[in-house]
């Protein structure tokens, strides 16, 4: 049998197609795909590819669709542990209010005699029958010492007044202070007071009897301070120097505080309007135990000292006043760093009570003068 020789087609010129043998076409060389332009090729073998994992994916699906539903039952039934919210903490109860109202009381008290007793009415309701005459007592001042909840809503206020008493000829004669102990009923909230822990609620205070005339506080002593060093007022030591130089431009504003302050004491500053005229160091105390310090020591060692001055105001006055202050080394200069909150307790001296020998009594000497 003889092959004849393949003959191409003048028309095949491109890649892919078949070849003719003897008028036949190759379909081996036509089954070849053009290459896609995006890169992708296609034929009918790989199609029938993804038809297979089509097939077997959507078969997985519906076989997995109940085991899916049994999962979502059963965590959709699982028990959701609660939130915990935190319980409102109920607002404390403040004094302020009962002890604004105890106050005004107890002056408008001391005020009221025979005749005016209705002047209590706005503080207590009950009936009152005065026999002291109308303005022969009366508080040139008054502050609360001691305020305390007895129970909610009832307060216990003890009110400090400065009573004056004045005689049938008009004559004046100043008793000292007294102490006076009333109970205030409150309403309203927590913040007034009351017992509501609602801010919306109106306040409202009533006396619940006329005022108590008590004792007055346990007398104490206080503890010993830390300045142990006596140093005398002379500017010959430097850290009396500095302290005399800062409290006059301090009180009198004759010069500027910064010749006398360190650097990071911008927190300092002049009393104004100006109320004295002028200032005399009359003793300096220090924390320093050694004997007196000529020299200023190193850089950042600090000094503090208790003050005592006589400052002249514009009548020409004489006001004592003390004053601690921290002084901190600089550049071989003391240099004031804080007028400090109050005086340096020595470490571990506490107070003790000492007895109370006041008699508040007719006699008007019998009281020394309380200033507030």
């Amino acid at each position: 049998m003889t092959w004849a020789r393949p003959q191409r087609r003048a028309g095949n010129k491109q890649r892919g197609e078949g070849v003719l043998w003897d008028g036949k076409i190759d379909e081996s060389q036509g089954a070849a795909a053009e290459p896609d332009p995006s890169g992708w090729k296609t034929s009918s073998a790989h199609l029938s590819g993804i038809t297979r994992l089509v097939r077997v994916g959507v078969w997985v699906l519906v076989a997995s669709g109940p085991v899916l539903g049994l999962l979502a039952f059963f965590a959709s039934s699982r028990t959701v542990p609660a939130v915990s919210v935190p319980a409102a903490v109920p607002a404390a109860s403040s004094p302020v209010g009962p002890a604004g109202f105890a106050e005004l009381y107890v002056s408008a008290y001391l005020r009221a005699g025979q005749g005016t007793e209705r002047d209590l009415a706005p503080f207590f309701s009950g009936p009152v029958v005065l026999s002291v005459a109308p303005g022969a007592r009366t508080a040139t001042h008054s502050t609360v010492i001691a305020s305390r909840e007895a129970e909610p809503g009832y307060w216990s206020v003890t009110v400090a007044a400065d009573v004056t008493v004045q005689d049938e000829e008009g004559e004046a004669t100043r008793l000292g202070v007294q102490y006076f102990r009333v109970g205030i009923q409150a309403t309203g909230s927590a913040g007034a007071g009351g017992t509501s822990q609602s801010d919306g609620e109106l306040a409202g205070y009533a006396a619940t009897s006329l005022p108590a005339q008590v004792a007055a506080p346990t007398a104490i002593e206080s503890g010993a301070l830390a300045y142990v060093s006596d140093r005398g007022s002379s500017n010959e030591d430097p850290a009396v120097a500095a302290a005399s130089g800062f409290l006059t431009a301090f009180l009198t504003g004759t010069s500027e505080l910064d010749r006398y302050t360190s650097p990071d004491s911008h927190h300092l500053q002049a009393i104004s309007p100006v109320p004295y005229t002028a200032v005399t160091v009359t003793g300096v105390r220090d924390d320093f135990a050694g004997a007196g310090q000529q020299t200023v020591p190193a850089d950042g060692t600090e000094l503090h000292q208790l003050v005592n001055v006589d400052a002249t105001d514009q009548v020409g006055n004489k006001v004592s006043l003390s004053y601690a202050l921290t002084l901190r080394a600089r550049d071989g200069r003391w240099e004031v760093a804080s007028v400090d909150d109050a005086p340096a307790i020595r470490v571990g001296s506490a107070p003790s009570a000492v007895p109370h020998t006041e008699d508040f009594g007719s006699e008007a000497d019998t009281a020394p003068p309380t200033d507030f």
